[in-house]
């Protein structure tokens, strides 16, 4: 029996425990405003634990990605200064160990920021799991391969690899629908007073208590202590999923992704995954800082 890394919502079979319950599975008490913007390198950084959060403790809670416009609306500055830039993603890269090419900046720079966030939006008018796919491919397009994902193309490629209907995707992206929901989540952005991103907001059942908020990247356990603080309750994290059913599941992860989910050492991790490379089941990508892994199915 197969573990689902996002819990009930995916429709996947998911092993239950006596400390997963059948109740638990379809009640998800709390739910996560994560507030991110698909430029940020800090952001990208996080995916790590958002793995290790859903796999452990996907069962209580649902992520509610929420774009900030931080970088998007535009700190014009910033982005008349590509020098500046990259030296922000080469050293957030070097900090966190999530592979970041700030060379993006000086050969291949990002025209129009915003079409991004929108272009976001429009994928989630197709359900938010199709929102998520869809920005951490974008993430994946420009912070490893230096594309330029403000283009129509890149973006019409991307929607076609995560599955999306095309056709209703490249008329959403041209549509009133996406820009008022990007001008809601800047709204909400603003009423929460995010000022930093990454942010995250733990909210309970409880209407009447406010939010948790954790501005910044912290350690995994932080998360965590704010989730069973939520839940006032003490659950234990639910068994992992085999590797190479982790790797089927997201279809391409980075070495450090890898490292957080299971807790090895960057050594444990590069000895896991040449032995699934040498059966045939991933192939190695390269990228500036560390490596990734593309699933390529059983053998």
């Amino acid at each position: 029996m197969s573990l689902n890394p996002f819990g009930a919502s995916d429709h996947q079979t998911i092993k239950t425990t006596p400390q997963n319950g059948f109740v638990d599975l379809l009640k998800k008490p709390v739910e996560v405003y994560v507030f991110v913007d698909p430029l940020c390198p800090e952001c990208w950084s996080l995916e790590p634990s958002l793995k290790k959060l859903s796999i452990e403790y996907g069962r209580y809670f649902t992520i509610r990605p929420i774009l900030s416009g931080q970088l998007t609306t535009l700190n014009k500055d910033k982005f008349d200064k590509p020098q500046k830039l990259r030296d922000i993603w080469e050293k957030t890269a070097s900090r966190t160990g999530m592979s970041c090419d700030g060379d993006l900046w000086l050969e291949n720079p990002i025209s129009f920021p915003w079409i991004a966030s929108i272009a976001i939006k429009a994928a989630e008018l197709q359900g938010l799991r199709a929102g998520r796919r869809f920005l951490r491919k974008i993430q994946e397009c420009m912070f490893l391969e230096k594309m330029d994902i403000s283009k129509e193309d890149v973006l019409m490629n991307v929607a076609k690899q995560v599955h999306l209907d095309v056709e209703e995707f490249k008329r959403d992206l041209y549509s009133t629908s996406s820009q008022k929901a990007l001008q809601c989540d800047l709204k909400l952005t603003k009423e929460m007073e995010v000022e930093y991103i990454p942010t995250l907001v733990f909210f309970n059942e409880n209407q009447e208590e406010e939010g948790l908020k954790i501005s910044g990247l912290y350690p995994y356990e932080v998360y965590v202590k704010v989730l069973k603080q939520m839940l006032q309750k003490d659950p234990s994290p639910a068994e992992k999923p085999e590797l190479e059913d982790f790797i089927s599941f997201y279809g391409f992860v980075g070495n450090n992704e890898i490292s957080v989910v299971y807790d090895w050492s960057d050594e444990k991790t590069a000895k896991e995954m040449k032995k699934l490379k040498l059966k045939q089941v991933v192939e190695e990508v390269p990228v500036k800082y560390g490596t990734f892994w593309r699933y390529l199915g059983e053998k």
